[in-house]
């Protein structure tokens, strides 16, 4: 059997490759010890994570080191979210880590595991139940903060795609202890008084714990039963509550969510003429092809003789009017022809033709011919039929 070799790198591509495909690996929550540790000047932060018998290369990224709510060092026991990915020009797997917290929020995650697969069995994630967002929604809701980035940045994006959409704010505690049960009586007053088209529910990034009102079973249940489509824009966009996948939409920030809710008045005035455009040109196609049939309809013989068609028909009318008339005289014909030689026949049998050969015949009165000599009588008076004529004679 003969192999075709490869070369290394494309080894280490397709190990890569198939690590990546990898669900489990795409999201994974390791805890251990960190070791090795070095905050490169670059802003980016590389150790390793270790328990008793194995060890893995970890990174984070200066885009995610801003989110730490602590200063990692070595010795240190944490909990981190990332993703396993291959390095392909060392061969060797590595997690990029996108979230880090002290071992000690590890009933966070525990808790956040457990409910997500509690409301997932209840079929609160199913994309049947997911809502369509409004293409031209003219209001908009949004429960957040009052003040911040969130909503500012809400109002930029939405005010500059659309300014004609309305935005209404209904200010809710994003973090904290009871905030749950204010954004899922929020939610519930959305619906009730039907104030907007839509609803954005957005807070700012955080650690799991600042997240955690977004992440509790009284605010996945306020989402579902939601008449109103929402739309999730919760943290950053490595962050993932239950929230996002309740929700009829996740955006992955909060102006991502107002540029998903309001649509480009600036595309829609594109698309308009783009229509019209075609619209015109379809017409003209339109008229073209009108015309070419006109042209062609006026061009037949139909349309120049129109009485040709019911002429032809006449004339058919007047051969088969013709073919009728000889059926008949040739029937009348032959019938005639028959009735003469018939006639001859009869005329044959009669027995008026003996009469012209000199024989006469005899009836009684009554006009029945006599046929015997025995039912005569004396007296009996008899007619003599002759040729030219008749007499009557009496038995003597």
């Amino acid at each position: 059997m003969e192999y075709n070799p490869i070369s290394v790198t494309d080894l280490n591509r397709y190990i890569k490759n198939r690590v990546d495909n990898d669900e489990f690996l795409n999201n994974v929550l390791v805890k251990g010890e960190i070791s090795n540790f070095k905050h490169h000047y670059t802003g980016h932060m590389y150790f390793t994570l270790k328990d008793e018998n194995s060890l893995v290369k970890c990174i984070m990224f200066k885009t995610y080191t801003p989110n730490l709510k602590f200063i990692p060092k070595d010795g240190m026991k944490v909990m981190i979210l990332g993703t396993v990915s291959v390095f392909e020009r060392d061969g060797v797997y590595q997690i990029y880590c996108k979230a880090m917290q002290e071992d000690g929020m590890g009933s966070l995650y525990t808790a956040y595991e457990e409910l997500k697969n509690k409301l997932e069995k209840q079929g609160l994630f199913d994309a049947k139940y997911k809502k369509p967002i409004p293409k031209m929604p003219k209001c908009i809701g949004v429960l957040s903060a009052s003040t911040g980035s969130v909503i500012r940045d809400i109002i930029n994006v939405s005010t500059r795609r659309n300014p004609n959409c309305y935005i209404k704010l209904l200010p809710v505690p994003v973090q904290g202890k009871g905030a749950g049960e204010k954004i899922a009586e929020a939610i519930k007053i959305m619906n009730d008084y039907n104030l907007a088209d839509v609803i954005i529910l957005a807070r700012g990034g955080g650690s799991l714990e600042d997240l955690w009102p977004f992440n509790e079973e009284v605010v996945a249940h306020a989402i579902f039963e939601s008449k109103l489509p929402i739309i999730s824009a919760v943290g950053h966009e490595t962050d993932f509550t239950i929230a996002d996948f309740v929700a009829d939409l996740r955006a992955p920030t909060p102006s991502a969510a107002a540029e998903l809710a309001v649509p480009n008045i600036a595309d829609l005035v594109l698309d308009i003429d783009e229509y019209r455009v075609r619209l015109k040109n379809s017409l003209k196609k339109k008229i073209e092809l009108m015309r070419l049939r006109y042209e062609k309809c006026t061009a037949s013989r139909v349309y120049r003789e129109p009485l040709q068609k019911i002429n032809e028909r006449y004339m058919l009318i007047d051969m088969k009017v013709k073919q009728m008339q000889n059926s008949v005289s040739n029937k009348v014909k032959d019938d005639k022809t028959r009735m003469v030689e018939l006639v001859t026949k009869l005329d044959n049998l009669s027995p008026l033709k003996t009469l012209t050969r000199g024989y006469s015949l005899v009836e009684s009165q009554n006009g029945k011919i006599v046929k015997s000599a025995k039912n005569l009588n004396k007296d009996d008076i008899l007619i003599l039929r002759f040729q030219d004529g008749k007499t009557n004679v009496k038995v003597i």
